[in-house]
């Protein structure tokens, strides 16, 4: 085997991979939003995606953990599109760009995310786990705009402040993008959530 087969064959286990993690969290979100959280198991997602239990504890500790899906990817992704914003950008823009990039990638999978905010909203008892996957997220986040801004966390308080209110920001456009059925362009919320905060969120 040549190199070059090795590495076509390194990316079609890399492709395969994401695949079947996609599949068994489709599988995990389509089954709860049919049976309730309680209706379903382990075995009935891996079942759907014709893998064993095995197969699905491979990529998931466990159920709730296809349902909110991968907080680490998710980070590094938002990582990478906020340090691709040029540094000549100021911070709060360079937020913008990163979230409206990021909407643009949920608008892509429109009837998964939807899905997905579907299965939040029946079943409350997620979201202490949608949390700390947004705990993470965010710290991924704040650590790059600190570098971006030039200061230490855990010192003027400005990266922490930031971040929090960029990812508020993005909450609530994706919020306001479920309630109408994912019909408004997700971006475009983003746009108004960052307008209002850097016109300092005066009264409407």
């Amino acid at each position: 085997m040549t190199i070059v087969d090795s590495a076509d064959e390194l990316g079609r286990r890399d492709r395969k991979k994401l695949e079947t993690r996609a599949a068994l969290e489709h599988a995990a979100l389509t089954l709860v939003a049919e049976r309730g959280l309680a209706g379903v198991t382990v075995e009935d997602i891996a079942e759907a995606v014709d893998v064993s239990s095995r197969t699905f504890f491979n990529y998931f500790p466990a159920k709730e953990d296809a349902l909110v899906g991968s907080g680490s990817a998710s980070a590094t992704d938002l990582r990478e599109k906020l340090e691709a914003v040029p540094a000549r950008v100021p911070v709060l823009e360079a937020l913008r760009l990163m979230s409206r990039a990021e909407a643009e990638r949920v608008q892509e999978q429109r009837e998964q995310w939807l899905l997905r905010l579907k299965v939040f909203e029946q079943n409350p008892s997620l979201f202490p786990r949608l949390v700390a996957s947004g705990t993470e997220t965010e710290r991924v986040v704040m650590t790059a705009v600190a570098r971006r801004a030039g200061v230490e966390p855990g010192t003027s308080g400005y990266p922490e402040l930031a971040t929090a209110a960029a990812m508020a920001a993005f909450r609530v456009a994706m919020m306001r993008w479920g309630a109408a059925g994912g019909r408004p362009v997700l971006a475009n919320l983003v746009d108004d959530a960052f307008s209002q905060l850097a016109a300092g969120l005066p009264n409407p």
